[in-house]
């Protein structure tokens, strides 16, 4: 006999249909370590020292995050990248480079923590690192013990030397490996968006990157070589469904400050992650930042938009050419939004409130995020000029 189908079970069918079609595909059950909640904020090495690292620099950076107003802005991660180990003991324990670290990683950990920090480490899915360091393939549990006993708060795991593995499998390996040391540490994946991560990675680490590495320039002129800010803009599009609390597409770590580029360069890459819901890893020299950088890292009206508790990867939702708008909805009904000109000259762009998910003729306050001054009362549509290569960053507030 033919089974009727209750009205009630139709209907929720088609609404879940309707919201695949809006939102995307919804991923797999997410992982559930109860952290990175937001994405994570703070400071990695790689970027600015690259193995050039050690005990006193990570310290200094750590006593610069507080003093340039940076851990109060909601930074907290310190995290050491490749190049810190060098060897395995006779019983398979990884080793720290004594030059670098001459009292241990423990110690540099505490001292990151003295100062109301966290602390985090690098280590590679593969036999070795980029670096040609020893990686975890093989010695997962053994490491993630080991980092737990030194007061590691946070791992980025990279994809060099991996052979013939299994992505997805390797990785699964490490998170297990955590959640069994003891110790709640974020899991960052970093296999450079290889297998698409973003299908299978939100049931394994807290971030995954999406892109090759990132450089400190606003667009490549040879792709295979390089990727700017607005190469790897691109790479996102599409993937925000995959995005959520706990789970996060992570474009890079930030270039701002290592000189590269210009300020409105720096204004536009720092907003444009804020929207994305990006993690935040700044990867300049925190001790001799200008007060320029140290403005745009620490503008808290901009971080409010990455920091959102609804955890929505914002979008593109208008593209004529080198003028683009892109939204991000917030939890309390309002919307971040990004002019963008990714043009050589000065532009006017015009934001439309149908573009951005509200009614034509809706009155809303405009707030300038940059300027930290209230635009006033919009109805329909909102523009403002626009440097080349720059933003304008507003929050529109029905």
């Amino acid at each position: 006999m033919k089974r009727l189908i209750p009205v009630k079970t139709v209907l929720l069918a088609v609404a879940a249909a309707a919201i695949v079609l809006w939102f995307g595909p919804t991923p797999g059950r997410a992982l559930n370590n109860g952290l990175a909640l937001t994405p994570p904020m703070g400071w990695n090495s790689w970027n600015k020292f690259g193995c050039k690292i050690g005990e006193t620099i990570v310290e200094q950076i750590a006593e610069a995050m507080v003093a340039s107003g940076m851990r109060d802005a909601g930074y907290q991660y310190v995290v050491i990248d490749d190049c810190w180990q060098v060897d395995r003991d006779a019983q398979g324990n990884i080793i720290p480079d004594a030059k670098a670290f001459p009292h241990g990683i423990q110690a540099v950990a505490d001292y990151v923590h003295s100062k109301g920090l966290k602390f985090g480490i690098y280590s590679d899915g593969g036999a070795k690192t980029c670096q040609g360091r020893p990686g975890s393939w093989g010695y997962e549990f053994q490491d993630a013990r080991q980092y737990a006993a030194w007061g590691v708060d946070y791992l980025k795991y990279d994809w060099c030397n991996s052979g013939k593995q299994n992505s997805e499998a390797a990785y699964s390996r490490m998170r297990d490996a955590l959640a069994a040391c003891g110790r709640p540490i974020v899991f960052s994946i970093c296999e450079w968006g290889s297998t698409k991560p973003w299908t299978w990675a939100p049931a394994i680490g807290n971030l995954w990157r999406t892109t090759g590495d990132i450089s400190d320039i606003w667009q490549s002129k040879d792709k295979r070589q390089d990727l700017g800010v607005v190469d790897i803009l691109d790479l996102q599009v599409g993937l925000e469904s995959a995005a959520g609390p706990g789970h996060w597409n992570d474009p890079d770590m930030l270039e701002v400050g290592n000189g590269g580029m210009t300020t409105a360069e720096y204004e536009a890459h720092f907003s444009l992650w804020c929207l994305l819901a990006a993690p935040l890893m700044a990867g300049n020299d925190l001790r001799s930042m200008t007060p320029d950088i140290a403005r745009i890292l620490t503008n808290t009206e901009v971080l409010l938009v990455d920091q959102d508790g609804l955890g929505r990867q914002g979008r593109k939702v208008r593209d004529d050419g080198d003028l683009e708008v892109w939204a991000k909805e917030m939890a309390d009904g309002s919307r971040a939004v990004i002019l963008l000109n990714r043009s050589a000259a000065e532009a006017k762009i015009t934001a439309s409130w149908t573009d951005i998910g509200y009614p034509a003729g809706l009155p809303a306050k405009v707030r300038d995020l940059w300027k930290h001054k209230d635009m006033g009362i919009f109805k329909t549509t909102y523009a403002a000029a626009v440097p080349a290569h720059g933003v304008a960053m507003i929050r529109v507030t029905p």
